[in-house]
């Protein structure tokens, strides 16, 4: 796979990846457009009340007063530019906010994937080879329980049991504000506060990686390269890291990839329970207050973010199995 089958690969995909993207906005800026009431609704909500006269002069001062499409385009207009506009609710620019965000939500993901990845593959290759064992009984139904168990319930049960009861974990936020840690003390502290999220998290995406890798692991075995390599006097550990896992795992890469976007939905009621100051709770902020630009800013982050990673796993799927060319 050469440089420049790379670049001329990522800028297909990022072309393909323009109108899509722009596609999302649209529907998503109608869909917001068709919920009821706006964000001059929720300042007024929060200023107690208003009279008719007061509400019109805000409605046209934030431009809510012209047609739905003529929104439409000064916005899109705007976001070309990535201008996302201003937070009426946080009185700062959207574009600020969202990058004080984002790096707690990529850091819950990141974490929440990886260890859901990397548990889920061994698992399900243990499995696998011990099919029908007692041993593959107990992890199978060891991830039917993870995948029954929903992230709000067990978000809950672990700050009963690990937070009140035993007093191990902080209870929610990112960090110890009033500590002030630095250096490798901060990180720690850090690491402290995601082990909650980031199990609550994981476990349910476990158990799909799991599955998978088992049924996989389980196909390729019958295949005649895995029969001829063993005729040539492979041992099984070699055949099981050379032969068997790197094809096994092409169908849970591109599982990977499709549930990043699913991910950042889970994200949303992860980060609200456990208070942490990422994109999901911030989502779920926004549309309580009706901040349509926080919450249009949100979800165009949020498309680029999966494009980039649908991206990523596509080179990966392709360093995987040579036969796949990017074109």
């Amino acid at each position: 796979m050469h440089l420049s089958q790379v670049l001329s690969y990522a800028l297909r995909r990022l072309l393909q990846a323009v109108p899509v993207v722009l596609l999302i906005m649209v529907g998503t800026f109608l869909l917001l457009k068709m919920a009821p009431g706006d964000t001059v609704d929720a300042l007024v909500g929060d200023m107690g009340g208003a009279d008719a006269a007061y509400i019109e002069k805000l409605r046209a001062e934030y431009g809510l007063d012209q047609p739905v499409w003529v929104q439409l385009w000064r916005y899109m207009a705007k976001i070309v530019q990535f201008d996302f506009g201003w937070s009426f609710v946080y009185e700062k620019p959207v574009a600020t906010i969202l990058w004080e965000r984002l790096g707690t939500t990529l850091l819950l993901m990141g974490s929440s994937l990886s260890l859901a990845f990397t548990i889920g593959v061994v698992l399900g290759a243990v499995a696998a080879r011990r099919a029908y064992s007692l041993t593959d009984n107990m992890i199978s139904t060891l991830g039917l329980v993870f995948y029954a168990t929903p992230s709000f319930f067990l978000s809950l049960m672990m700050i009963l049991l690990f937070s009140v009861k035993l007093g191990w974990l902080p209870v929610g936020g990112v960090k110890t504000i009033a500590a002030f840690h630095t250096g490798w003390a901060h990180v720690w502290d850090v690491a402290l506060h995601l082990i909650m999220p980031t199990a609550a998290l994981s476990l349910i995406y476990l158990s799909f990686y799991l599955r998978l890798m088992r049924a996989s692991v389980l196909e390729v075995v019958e295949l005649d390269f895995v029969r001829t390599a063993r005729a040539k006097g492979a041992g099984e550990a070699r055949l099981m890291v050379h032969h068997i896992m790197r094809n096994a795992l092409l169908p849970v890469v591109t599982l990977l990839g499709l549930q990043f976007s699913t991910v950042l939905g889970g994200s949303v009621v992860v980060e609200t329970i456990f208070a942490l100051p990422g994109l999901g709770q911030l989502a779920y902020q926004s549309v309580i207050q009706r901040d349509m630009n926080m919450l249009m800013g949100i979800i165009f982050l949020c498309a680029i973010i999966v494009v980039i990673v649908n991206f990523l796993t596509d080179l990966l799927y392709a360093r995987l199995d040579s036969r796949i060319a990017l074109r």
